[in-house]
Parts: C-alpha cells; structure tokens; sequence
C-alpha cells in the first residue's frame, strides 16, 4: 500500500511539482488541498483552476480537496482523517505588496493557517515529517545594509562574509519585512517550536524566487514567469527601483521537490534551510531580460520606476552549503537558462 502525502496549495507551482513528483517518482497516494484562492488574492489572472485539472487528468489516483486552509475544524477533520506520512505545506497568502491590502487574510492565511496545520499534525500524525515553504522575506530588508559593489547589470555582496550568500544564521530581527514578511516570520517560527518544543520532524524552506513553467505568475508575485508573460504579449514590465540591477535568486521547482523529497526520507528536528537557487542560478531584472529575449526572440518592453517596493531586496541569494551538508545527494539540477526556456515554452502552449 502507497504511503500517502498531504500537499497543501497544491494547485499552486510548487505544491503541483511536489504532488507531481511524489506521484511519479516515490509512488505516494497524493492528496492535494486548495481553493484557489490565488485568483481571489489577484483576480483572474491568478486563477489555478487548469492545473488542478492537469493533476487530476495526469495523476492516478490525485485526491481533490477544495478547503481553506483557515478553516481549523475541516483541516483537523481532513489531517484526523487521511494520517498523512507526510505534510508539505505550500499554501499562501503570497505577495508582500498584495498583504498591505488585505492584512487580515494576510495574517489569518499564513500564520493562522500554518498553525491550524501543525497543531492538527501534532494530534493525529507527530512522526510525519512537516515541511512548511517559507520565504526569505523573513529576513526583512536587513540584507540590504551589507556593504555592496554596483557591477555593470548588477548589484553583489562586497563583503566576503557573503562570497556564498545569505547563511540561515542570518537575523531576522529589527528590519522591515512588509506584512507579508511579518505573517510568514511568525508561521516560520511556529514550524520551528513545533519541531524542538514538540519533537516533531519539521522545517522551513526560506525560498528565494521559486519558478519554473507550471508557475501563474503575476505583477506582484512570480518574478520569472510574469517577466517572460510581459516579452511574450509585448506588454511593459514595471520595475522598480535599484537601476534595474537588484538581483534574486532562482530555483525550479523541480529541485524545490527533490529537497523536500531528501527530508522526508531523513528527517531533522526544527530544521531551517534557504532554499534558492545559489549565486549560480542568479539575476539582476537586466540580465532577466537578456534571457527572455534569448528565448523568446522578442525585445523586452519595460517601464521604470524609482520608487523600489517596501522592505525589498537590493541583492539577495542563498547560501546552500547548509543544505549541501545535510543532505550531499541533493543539489541544483536545472539551471537558469533552461528554466527560463521552460517558461517560455509552457507560455507559448497555454497561449494557443
């Protein structure tokens, strides 16, 4: 009998390459929790509805659940119910610009929703391993106050304390966060205590911009995707601020699922890991649109603007060694150049 998996968000792009992945390459039973709410979140060009349908029609065997995951009895009655040998955790309120708006669903969505999750894991199955996807947003905007060198299309650390990137040890204390940043601080947390206060197997994936061709993205979440929408369509893309330079880090989320994957085979209590795609995998909103351009064979339209977002990133990537260390066997697989191919690609398919 196939071991079975809580995905929460699993309509959403990470939490379909995990339900993919699990399905296909460990034989799990995959039950997938969503409502869509990334279309009431950014209205109809959030909508996730046509890849739950690609799961159902794809996965034998891919269980449906439309719950909010705010609902605490129906989340304690579903995780009662199924006793997963697994939780992974995607489901979102996922923009900090989008939060400022709507802190309540903000807050109620991610912190009240993650704890609704642990504390129905803890009554019905302790010893699953609890993977929570969190975001490196709990740092604030404190990796801006490293010292920094201005390159031709980008800006990096000059410091050689972060030759790698940010480190887990990083403080996420007296920065600006945006409410986003502040819901997921506290979600991140609670994922912790559960893990060293409770013993559970439990961690937190402080993601960088995770990506890849399953992703919706939109103006305020989903940096890659969105981009590639943008040359596609030849509509503007809007950056802001920083001279265009500021510079993320990408991963797909295939390799977002193959971690998960090398931690609920070895589980850790409270873990905490950043997980992006390294300083190989990076890119300022310049050379972002070098790629696009690559790939698509069209001129990147954009409009500039100086006023950067609230609590952003100047520069940040992650320092995977942590990662590397506690489990040798993973490592990125998929580089940024055919990530963005991918984007592209699956682009041009849903637009025929």
């Amino acid at each position: 009998m196939s071991k079975t998996i809580l995905v929460t968000g699993s309509s959403g792009l990470i939490g379909s390459e995990v339900c993919s992945y699990f399905a296909r390459e460990l034989g799990y039973q995959i039950h997938g929790l969503d409502n869509n709410q990334r279309a009431v979140f950014f209205g109809p060009q959030g909508d996730t509805r046509w890849n739950q349908r690609r799961l159902q029609e794809s996965l034998p065997g891919f269980v449906h659940h439309e719950l909010d995951i705010r609902d605490r009895a129906g989340v304690l009655a579903l995780v009662r119910e199924l006793k997963p040998a697994a939780i992974v955790h995607t489901a979102a309120q996922p923009s900090h610009d989008r939060a400022a708006a709507i802190p309540f669903d903000d807050f109620d969505t991610n912190a009240g929703g993650t704890l609704n999750l642990l504390e129905a894991a803890r009554q019905a199955c302790p010893e699953s391993p609890f993977v929570n996807m969190s975001t490196n947003k709990v740092y604030g905007d404190a990796p801006n106050l490293i010292r920094l060198v201005e390159l031709d299309t980008r800006w990096d650390y000059a410091d050689p304390a972060y030759v790698h990137g940010i480190p887990e040890t990083f403080s996420i204390d007296q920065s600006k966060h945006s409410l986003f940043g502040a819901s997921k601080v506290a979600a991140d947390v609670m994922v912790q205590e559960y893990g060293r206060y409770f013993g559970m197997p439990t961690c937190c994936l402080r993601g960088g911009c995770l990506t890849g061709p399953n992703h919706t993205g939109v103006e305020l979440h989903g940096f890659l995707s969105y981009l590639v929408k943008c040359n596609l369509e030849g509509r503007e893309y809007r950056v802001f601020g920083y001279k265009s330079k500021q510079v993320r880090d990408n991963i797909h989320a295939l390799d977002v699922a193959r971690f998960m994957a090398a931690f609920v085979a070895a589980p850790r209590i409270g873990q905490v890991y950043n997980l992006g795609g390294g300083k190989a995998n990076s890119c300022s909103i310049i050379e972002a649109f070098g790629l696009a351009e690559k790939y698509t064979g069209r001129k990147q339209v954009s409009v500039y603007t100086d006023q950067n977002r609230i609590g952003d990133h100047i520069c940040y990537y992650s320092d995977l060694r942590k990662m590397r260390t506690h489990y040798p066997q993973w490592d990125i697989s998929v580089s940024l150049e055919e990530t963005v191919r991918q984007i592209v690609e699956a682009w041009k398919r849903r637009s025929r």
